[in-house]
């Protein structure tokens, strides 16, 4: 009999595959970098090919270390870096073009041309989304604006669209070879294209924007079966069960299964989604309004997020970039040098500014500069960033949910770092929770897919495996909380526009 279920998530920075028991604890884990391609300021692409060899490699490389076989495995759940956009040539499975990452900035044009007259939120009462380049809708349509022969490819049913869920999806089941050409509806709503009430993929939208929905893919649920690993590899046979989007799956793998449950995962950036139940709530306060999660035929459960572009990557930009740091944990060492952030606030603005405030017009800045800051007053200025953009958010959804939060659970890379942790509880002025498995976004992934298969019973069992590890509490003043949160604020407002 298996004994156990494994996820493949595909990441921004890398992708890896994870084995869990039924007690939610990791089994095994093997992760593969991939490159990062910056053709041009503001663009940023993947290789899909790249990825889609790197999924293979940590799929037999995870099997391998825990000494396991296929049988072994009750079923895989896909998790992935949403937004991220591929368009190939379903014969071949050659993608037209390297994949648009959701960090990608070239879309503006296309996104005002949009709003130019019905403004941001032309689309916001379906989708539950504002126009931005974030999403995947404006990135296929840059592909087929500007890549020679595709439209006319498109038109004619040669082409298929995906976030990387569906790409890896496809693959796995088959490529050209019968690979199914499915997406589930944390992905989908992701889009820019799929009405939140139906959750089908909506004609009038597809047609304003320009995409033949011969592209798109078939959305079913988050947590059924939807096919086999192809015969040829390590999972051949194993059931493919679940489909979240990264940050859906963490606040599944987080438990935060019922109406005014929080999560914030801090990775590559920052996501803070609130589960707001089978109500779509959608926001005043710049938030997306999207699905969380559905599994099976159960109602649908949707979620309030706040999207942060540039956390984690912060700290990477900081290593390679201007070789501050020899590797990303050494920032903490260097940030508790000093007592504070020595006047210094630093806006990664490097993408413009995602939630609340969609500026695409902004730009990074450090401000506050005087002598006196040094390296070490710099490395804390790139932790607190993370915290305050966390509070914006938070603040944000307080407001549209009109319940305050009463705690934070955390997850992700970055929660390893007791500094930012204790000044993320400080700066909120709430405790701040880490739970024993802080990859919590390979873990929702196999829950769902295990969900699936009858591996695990219920949702109860999901809630009964999550435990608490280390919890934060706050120690700063109201005083010295309010005047460093103003001075953050008054530092943002000098990154508006940047760019005309």
């Amino acid at each position: 009999m298996a004994s156990y279920v494994a996820a493949i998530d595909q990441g921004t920075t890398s992708s890896r595959c994870m084995i869990f028991d039924h007690s939610g604890r990791v089994v095994a884990v093997n992760q593969k970098e991939h490159r990062q391609l910056f053709p041009k300021a503001g663009w940023v692409e993947h290789d899909p090919l790249e990825i889609w060899d790197n999924v293979r490699q940590v799929c037999a490389g995870a099997l391998a270390s825990a000494d396991l076989v296929s049988s072994d495995i009750a079923a895989c759940g896909i998790t992935n870096q949403r937004e991220t956009t591929v368009v190939w040539d379903k014969a071949t499975g050659k993608p037209v073009y390297n994949a648009i990452v959701w960090q990608d900035t070239r879309t503006d044009e296309i996104v005002s041309e949009l709003g130019a007259t019905e403004g941001q939120n032309r689309f916001q009462s379906k989708t539950g989304l504002p126009l931005a380049t974030y999403f995947s809708g404006p990135k296929v349509k840059w592909m087929l604006d500007n890549v020679d022969g595709i439209r006319e490819r498109a038109e004619k049913g040669e082409l298929l669209f995906g976030n990387m869920d569906t790409w890896v999806l496809w693959n796995c089941t088959g490529g050209p070879d019968g690979g199914l050409h499915v997406t589930d509806p944390t992905n989908a709503s992701r889009t820019l294209l799929m009405d939140l009430e139906t959750l089908q993929w909506d004609p009038e939208i597809c047609a304003e924007i320009g995409i033949p929905m011969s592209m798109l893919p078939e959305i079913r649920s988050s947590s059924e079966v939807y096919g086999q690993f192809r015969e040829r590899g390590v999972f051949a046979g194993i059931p493919i069960a679940g489909i979240l989007g990264d940050q859906q799956a963490a606040t599944f793998g987080q438990a935060c299964l019922s109406p005014g449950e929080a999560k914030n995962t801090y990775g590559t950036g920052n996501f803070v989604l609130l589960n707001t139940g089978t109500e779509r709530v959608l926001s005043d306060n710049g938030l997306l309004t999207t699905v969380g999660y559905k599994i099976g035929t159960n109602d649908t459960v949707y979620c309030l997020e706040g999207s942060i572009a540039v956390t984690g990557s912060l700290v990477q930009w900081m290593r390679d970039n201007l070789g501050m740091i020899g590797s990303a944990p050494e920032i903490e060492q260097v940030a508790r040098s000093v007592d504070d952030n020595g006047g210094a606030y630093f806006v990664p603005a490097f993408s413009g500014l995602f939630a609340p405030h969609w500026r695409s017009d902004a730009r990074g800045a450090i401000v506050g500069l005087t002598r006196y800051v040094n390296r070490g007053h710099l490395a804390r200025a790139v932790l607190e960033a993370t915290a305050f953009q966390t509070r914006e958010v938070i603040e944000a959804m307080n407001a549209d949910s009109g319940v305050p939060l009463k705690s934070l659970k955390v997850d992700g890379g970055m929660v390893v770092n007791e500094l930012l942790m204790q000044f993320q509880a400080d700066i909120l002025g709430v405790p701040v929770i880490r739970p024993v498995v802080n990859e919590t976004t390979a873990l929702g992934a196999a829950y769902a897919a295990g969900l699936a298969v009858g591996f695990w019973g219920s949702e109860a069992d999901i809630r009964s495996n999550w435990a608490k590890d280390k919890q934060w509490d706050p120690s700063m003043t109201d005083e010295v909380r309010e005047k460093q949160y103003r001075d953050w604020q008054k530092a943002v407002t000098k990154t508006f526009d940047w760019v005309e």
